[in-house]
């Protein structure tokens, strides 16, 4: 009997990441499950708004168990399907207020950039709370709203209800009374670590305006992720030392030199343009001009002289550019 076909990828509507998307997108994304998974081993976790389920397959690496649910049919069919080889990962499809998941069932809940894109978010804590042991360990994070939408002037039409900090802490401290806060912001960075390994940690941040002037801190973060729970000692165990996602085969930053050696060239045909444009507004004024005073095209610059002109050097262009000389061209021609 024939195996049945690969999943296909979920395509990226820009609601939910899928691990084919590029960008920082991709960075954020699995370095947040990244940094959960350390604290996974061994642990009951559940991943609220799995998507793909690429988040939920990467915490089944250390933990006893996984559960991921999602209110997509599409996604828990897709991610049954891709993952059905992980014995302890399994999917549930339901909204992430109503988990179909016994009271004190889990050590970990994790739910990463969900509580912005639904209105019930004091119904999805109290569910939270519901499912998690007394002294589990809630990781949730969402955007800054101050940063990632106010300052930036910026609207995701995907999401309902962004928070500010005072707004998620008072959201999380009812039903968790001890939380540790990170921020996350993506950047480049530059590394500079001791062999075989770095055992501490050390963070500057410099602007372009002033770098000689060092600050021990990152800037205002984009994202928050909070780390919660009802049992003080549960906190324990995490970190306050810094977390890096390091880009290996540094793809991001070689899309971002892509992008600006592109941008360049399109800068450098515009100017070209503009300066085409206008020789042809000049031969354009001349030949209005000429017909004017009377004379013959031949006086002027004629047909032949104006296509030479507007079309060299022409046929790399980009169809817009090059719709705009010929379009200048057909107005130049009428005129005359």
């Amino acid at each position: 009997m024939a195996s049945p076909p690969p999943p296909q990828d979920l395509p990226f509507t820009g609601e939910r990441f899928v691990p084919g998307a590029r960008g920082e997108i991709w960075v954020e994304h699995w370095h947040r499950y990244h940094f959960a998974a350390r604290f996974a081993h061994g642990l009951r976790a559940v991943d609220a708004a799995c998507g793909e389920g690429y988040g939920s397959a990467l915490l089944a690496q250390a933990a006893a168990s996984v559960t991921g649910a999602d209110i997509s049919a599409e996604a828990v069919a897709h991610a049954r399907a891709t993952y059905a080889g992980v014995a302890n990962l399994s999917f549930v499809e339901a909204p992430c207020t109503r988990l179909p998941l016994a009271d004190a069932s889990a050590d970990l809940f994790v739910s990463f950039e969900t509580v912005e894109h639904i209105e019930e978010q004091e119904a999805f804590l109290d569910e939270i709370a519901r499912v998690l042991a007394p002294d589990g360990l809630l990781l949730l994070s969402c955007p800054n709203k101050r940063e990632y939408s106010d300052r930036r002037g910026f609207a995701n039409a995907f999401h309902v209800r962004e928070l500010y900090r005072e707004e998620l802490a008072a959201l999380v401290a009812r039903r968790f009374p001890h939380a540790r806060w990170y921020g996350q912001r993506p950047s480049f960075f530059s590394v500079i670590t001791p062999e075989p390994r770095a055992e501490d940690g050390h963070f500057a941040e410099v602007s372009e305006a002033d770098p000689a002037e060092a600050a021990p801190a990152i800037g205002e973060p984009l994202y928050f992720l909070v780390a919660a729970s009802r049992s003080m000692g549960t906190l324990g165990m995490l970190p306050a030392t810094l977390s890096v996602l390091a880009d290996r085969d540094d793809w991001v930053h070689r899309d971002y030199e892509k992008v600006m050696r592109e941008l360049g060239i399109t800068v450098a045909r515009g100017e070209a343009l503009e300066r085409r444009v206008g020789e042809l507004e000049r031969a354009h004024g001349e030949a209005v001009r000429s017909r004017e005073s009377g004379g013959s095209r031949s006086e002027g610059m004629n047909f032949d002289d104006l296509r030479r002109l507007s079309l060299r050097d022409v046929g790399n262009w980009p169809v817009l550019p090059k719709l705009l000389v010929l379009g200048t061209l057909f107005v130049a021609i009428i005129a005359l």
